[in-house]
């Protein structure tokens, strides 16, 4: 963990550069769709951008009327670099899936990770996003993105079962599954979708269910 934080210090220089390059669309694509199931109005809703990075996430969603935005970031340099944007009110450090998220239980109406979840990123050991639906409130919103290509699918599947529990539970309903086929410009052969030359990759959204009333006796 402490090498791969380094690595990310140490990109966030050129990690938009980079990732124009790849065309990687998950920003864009995780807020339109955030912004198609939220309610208006946005800009007095509060969200939770984890693993922000340098603020891409925050950018598109500013686009879409949403105003009140904290976030969170294993990576001092990628802090930096989103505090740099004027477009969060609140960033701290934390590293998800090893920290708990300085954040009051059911304060945040929605909470975002995009480009977070994948094999060499956030572990799946312990799924993270068991740690995030107590940030929402009853109606509250997660909105996830994970790659398709071949070296990611066992995590999309590690995943998609944690996100089945929360459904099974009752707690969340799932809005969204979008698969998106491309997602981002593959890096080897390998990983190219069908010989597209680009990788795949899918928007989760899901909505936190009210607390059903008990009648006593």
């Amino acid at each position: 963990l402490p090498e791969r934080l380094r690595l990310y210090d140490g990109w966030a220089a050129r990690y938009e550069q980079d990732v124009a390059a790849l065309e990687y669309r998950a920003p864009h694509l995780a807020a339109a769709s955030l912004a198609f199931a939220f309610p208006a109005p946005r800009a007095g809703a509060r969200l939770l951008d984890v693993a922000c990075g340098t603020g891409l996430v925050a950018r598109e969603l500013h686009r879409r009327g949403f105003r009140c935005l904290h976030g969170v970031d294993g990576s001092a340099g990628m802090l930096e670099r989103a505090r740099s944007t004027g477009l969060y009110q609140e960033l701290r450090l934390c590293v998800l899936g090893r920290e708990p998220l300085p954040a009051p239980a059911e304060h945040y109406d929605a909470v975002t990770v995009v480009g977070a979840l994948g094999e060499g990123q956030v572990p799946s050991t312990g799924h993270p996003v068991s740690v995030l639906p107590v940030s929402c409130p009853a109606g509250g919103f997660l909105c996830l993105t994970t790659r398709s290509n071949p070296s990611n699918l066992r995590y999309k599947a590690e995943l998609e079962a944690a996100l089945g529990r929360l459904e099974q539970s009752g707690a969340w309903q799932k809005l969204l599954a979008q698969e998106v086929e491309y997602w981002e410009r593959a890096t080897t052969e390998e990983e190219s979708t069908q010989g597209t030359g680009y990788i795949s990759g899918v928007v989760y959204i899901y909505q936190k269910c009210p607390v059903p009333h008990l009648e006593e006796g």
